[in-house]
């Protein structure tokens, strides 16, 4: 299963975060309910180092970070917001362990992108480490060989799975067109080299020898820059889409890549038939004149972002229905 070209997708899954501090709860909800592709639950709401920049930061190799007023900022030694990172994803890990015995079949995992990481974390100067390539090459580095020994663990705690590592990328559109503002907030960083961001990413990637998905659910999602640095997936919110992502979308379906559309809402909302929440899909393929048959295979449905904001009734609700409409659209995909 570890190989990408042969890899089998579950056809709905969610983004990462769920509402609510309680690991035990939130594993047993994701692998109830998504059987066939279930994720490691991330969990803000107990605080900073459950947030996904502090998660991903305690994932770190020699590098460290603390919290401060306006954000996690590098450390010289792991310290207390280090250790509690540490300690909140070994809960759940021991959660996932539990809810997954015996489980066969892809399984997600979720961590921030090198370019948001950058952007997030504050040297010690309260510069983002954003404005220094330099230190961006050493995040990536300790990125890389940090999410190396996470995989391996998972490997070790749910030996039958296929993982697929997704990486949250929300601030990299702002990075590759300088919109990223400095600590001042009057002035932005200067936009990164396209070639240079996607350098990084493929340094990433390639530490994984099963499929990568790469995550974002701002606008203007960079398709085609993602599918060179080697991602075999794309998560986006589908309703941000416009006509200049028409192109690269079909681009994207005939080159293999997966399309996790994001389109059930995040946030309590009334939750249309599970058919009506795949239409846009539907007509999206239409309008391509990409073949429905290829809808099931090429489409994995998930929620249009985290579900930290939502109520806990209205996460499980929308995971339920995101396996409804993903079963919608394999029996009807015309």
């Amino acid at each position: 299963m570890s190989e990408k070209s042969t890899f089998t997708w579950g056809p709905a899954t969610g983004v990462g975060s769920m509402p609510g501090g309680d690991a035990r709860e939130a594993a047993k909800t994701v692998s109830g309910s998504f059987e066939d592709f279930p994720y490691l639950a991330e969990l803000p709401a107990r605080g900073p180092g459950a947030d996904m920049i502090g998660r991903t930061i305690g994932l770190l190799v020699e590098m460290y970070g603390h919290v401060e007023p306006s954000g996690w900022r590098v450390s010289d030694r792991p310290g207390r917001d280090t250790r509690r990172a540490r300690s909140w994803l070994g809960e759940d890990l021991d959660a996932l362990e539990e809810f997954t015995q015996g489980y066969e079949g892809p399984l997600k995992v979720q961590a921030v992108g090198p370019w948001t990481l950058a952007a997030a974390l504050e040297l010690r100067g309260g510069e983002s480490a954003l404005g220094d390539l330099g230190a961006c090459r050493d995040l990536t580095a300790s990125l890389a060989e940090g999410l190396r020994g996470h995989l391996a663990e998972l490997r070790r705690r749910v030996p039958g799975a296929g993982l697929v590592l997704q990486l949250d990328e929300p601030s990299l559109t702002a990075v590759l067109r300088g919109q990223v503002r400095t600590a001042s907030g009057y002035r932005t960083y200067r936009a990164v080299d396209r070639q240079v961001v996607e350098s990084a990413l493929r340094d990433v990637i390639a530490v994984h020898d099963g499929p990568v998905v790469v995550h974002s659910c701002a606008p203007d999602v960079p398709f085609a820059l993602l599918r060179r640095a080697g991602a075999a997936g794309i998560s986006f919110d589908f309703g941000l889409l416009t006509e200049r992502d028409e192109e690269p979308i079909g681009e994207a379906v005939e080159g293999g890549t997966k399309l996790f559309a994001g389109v059930v809402p995040s946030t309590d909302a009334a939750l249309s038939d599970p058919g009506g929440s795949v239409m846009g899909v539907r007509t999206l393929w239409r309008r391509l004149g990409l073949n429905p048959g290829t809808l099931a295979e090429s489409v994995v449905v998930t929620p249009s972002c985290g579900l930290a904001g939502a109520s806990p009734a209205y996460a499980r609700a929308a995971l339920a229905h995101c396996v409804r409409a993903a079963r919608s659209l394999a029996d009807n995909p015309e």
